[in-house]
């Protein structure tokens, strides 16, 4: 009898294990197949341009030679936050996060390879979403800044056009320790004269430029986030160009007005 109970016992519990064991490879191996058939619902471009962004964003957290679980976290937040990403989307961000932890590539590496895929206008977008990652965490080390000045100079980025993007971010973070988010008077939270700085700095401009700079400014940074020149990415990178442009528009529409005002 207590060989029998032994016996069964036993066999009840490799009954469970073996359950466990299949119901993981089933599950599995559905979360693969749903990220596979994304993949292949997507453009050969915009894989590539998320797999790079991905893994250059890991190799950033990981300058402190360790990535927590709360910086991984950050990054599908990101995605999920800012690009909108549904559930099957993040099954694929954190695949590719994973991926990126255990690959032996270098931050170099991966510049290199996206600079050789990828065109200027893909470049000032994936730059654009670097310093968002950034700038969302509570404190931006200068260990970080520098290693944006090294990801600029590395994908070739005309120095003004990373002053439009960094001045912007600066600002912003600047104002929200002075004031408080959400702070100020005018209409979108901002006090009149913290919200001029702010269109200035969308330009790239320092306050009290001339209008023939902004106007200038205004040209060369259209030309360079037109949506359609992003086309090749997808819509959720087509947005983030859309965004700029808007952000662009109101900043010259608003400047012009002070100017003939």
């Amino acid at each position: 009898m207590l060989f029998n109970f032994f016996g069964a016992l036993l066999l009840g519990l490799f009954i469970f294990l073996f359950t466990l064991v299949a119901a993981f490879w089933g599950f599995s191996y559905y979360v693969r197949s749903r990220i596979r058939r994304y993949e292949q619902s997507q453009t050969e471009a915009h894989n590539q341009f998320v797999h790079l962004l991905i893994h250059i964003l890991v190799r950033i957290a990981q300058l402190d030679g360790n990535v927590t679980r709360a910086e991984t976290a950050a990054i599908s937040d990101f995605f999920r936050v800012h690009l909108h990403y549904g559930h099957q989307q993040l099954l694929w961000v954190r695949e590719l996060i994973r991926q990126a932890m255990a690959s032996p590539l270098t931050l170099d590496d991966l510049l290199t390879d996206f600079r050789r895929r990828f065109g200027y206008e893909s470049r000032l977008i994936l730059l654009e979403l670097i310093y968002r990652v950034i700038y969302t965490n509570e404190a931006v080390s200068e260990q970080e800044l520098a290693v944006l000045q090294r990801i600029a100079d590395f994908l070739e980025i005309n120095p003004y056009d990373h002053q439009a993007i960094r001045a912007k971010y600066q600002y912003q973070r600047q104002y929200r320790q002075w004031s408080g988010a959400g702070a100020g008077s005018g209409s979108d939270g901002w006090a009149p004269a913290a919200a001029d700085t702010r269109y200035y700095r969308v330009l790239g401009l320092e306050p009290g430029a001339a209008f023939e700079q902004i106007k200038a400014a205004y040209r060369e940074l259209s030309k360079q986030y037109h949506p359609d020149k992003v086309n090749h990415l997808g819509e959720e990178f087509k947005r983030v160009a859309e965004e700029k442009m808007k952000e662009i528009n109101e900043a010259y529409q608003h400047l012009k007005k002070q100017h003939r005002g």
